[in-house]
C-alpha cells in the first residue's frame, strides 16, 4: 500500500507539472503574440490536415492584415454579431451567457453558447472544436491570459486575422479577396454584414448563403453602425 501511495503521489505530481508546463507554454505564446502576428492557429492546422486527406497538395488562403488596414465597417459588424459588449467586458459576458442559457432552455437544446470574441480566439488559437468541460475550463484560462496581456484592439485584430471564413479560408485578408475581390480596408457595410453573419458556420455559409442568412445580414446593417469598437 505504501508503494501504491508513492506511485499515486508521483503520478499526481507529474500530471501537475505537465499541466503547469502546458500553461506556461501557452502564456509564452500569448506574450510573444502581443506584437508578433501568429503564423498559424490550432484551427488552421486542423483544417489543413483535413484538406490534405483529400488533396496532399492543399494549402490555406491566409495573410495578415494590420488593424488599421481593416475596414471599421467589418469591425463593427463582427462585434455586433458576435459580442456586442466586447469593449466593456473582461473576457466573459455574463449577461450574454445568461441569455444563452435561457434561450437554450426555451428551445430544449443547446443552440446559443454566449462565447465572447476573446473566448472564441482562445479556442481558435490553441484548442479544438470539440466540446467538453475540460476544454471549456482550458478555454477560460487562456481567455484570462489573453485579456490580461493584450489590449481590446489587439484581441480584435488577431481574431479577425485567424477567424475561419470558408473552406481553407482564414483571416479577413483572404476572405475579402475570396468573396469580393477587394482589400480588407475597402469592405463596405453590406459586405461586412455578410462576412459577420458567416462566422458561426463559415464552411456551410461560404458554399450557400441562403435567405435566412441574407435576412440576418440585413438586420445587422440596421444597428451595427452604433456599435463601439476599440
Amino acid at each position: 500500500m505504501k508503494r501504491l501511495g508513492r506511485w499515486l503521489r508521483g503520478s499526481l505530481w507529474l500530471l501537475f507539472a505537465l499541466f503547469v508546463g502546458w500553461q506556461a507554454w501557452i502564456f509564452g505564446q500569448i506574450w510573444w503574440w502581443r506584437d508578433h502576428p501568429p503564423e498559424s492557429s490550432s484551427f488552421m492546422r486542423l483544417r489543413l490536415a483535413e484538406l490534405r486527406l483529400k488533396n496532399p497538395q492543399a494549402s490555406l488562403a491566409h495573410h495578415w492584415v494590420p488593424y488599421g488596414r481593416i475596414s471599421d465597417h467589418l469591425k463593427r459588424a463582427v462585434v455586433s454579431a458576435e459580442d456586442e459588449r466586447f469593449v466593456t467586458h473582461d473576457g466573459f459576458d455574463w449577461q450574454g451567457i445568461q441569455n444563452a442559457l435561457e434561450k437554450n432552455q426555451r428551445r430544449g437544446r443547446a443552440l446559443a453558447g454566449g462565447s465572447t470574441i476573446s473566448q472564441q480566439l482562445a479556442k481558435n488559437l490553441f484548442l479544438s472544436p470539440s466540446r467538453s468541460y475540460v476544454r471549456k475550463g482550458e478555454e477560460a484560462l487562456i481567455t484570462l491570459m489573453i485579456e490580461s496581456l493584450w489590449s481590446k484592439e489587439r484581441i480584435l485584430e488577431v481574431y479577425l486575422n485567424v477567424a475561419e471564413w470558408g473552406e481553407g479560408i482564414f483571416g479577413i485578408g483572404a476572405a475579402s479577396w475570396h468573396y469580393f475581390d477587394i482589400e480588407a480596408d475597402r469592405l463596405g457595410p453590406a459586405e461586412s454584414a455578410k462576412l459577420a453573419v458567416m462566422l458561426p458556420n463559415p464552411r456551410q455559409y461560404g458554399r450557400h448563403f441562403g435567405p435566412e442568412q441574407t435576412a440576418r445580414a440585413t438586420r445587422l446593417l440596421t444597428y451595427m453602425s452604433k456599435t463601439k469598437i476599440p
